[in-house]
């Protein structure tokens, strides 16, 4: 799948610092791609939606999450 191609979102959390990390989701296979908001050419990071569900989890409860 071609990220231009893609609807990226930015949290809304993070107001408009233009710090932020985008993503792409769902992704090819349901994966999850990133990216930095300040640099959407510099390249894309894509995980397992599984890794991405952990990473959600211990953010909002501070436990660590199974991948």
């Amino acid at each position: 799948m071609d990220p231009q191609r893609v609807t990226w979102r930015t949290s809304t959390r993070s107001g408009n610092s233009g710090n932020c990390v985008q993503v792409a989701a769902p992704w090819h296979d349901r994966q999850v791609a990133l990216r930095d908001s300040k640099n959407p050419g510099g390249g894309t990071l894509v995980i397992t939606g599984t890794a991405w569900t952990a990473f959600l989890h211990e953010v909002k409860t501070g436990q660590p999450g199974r991948t």
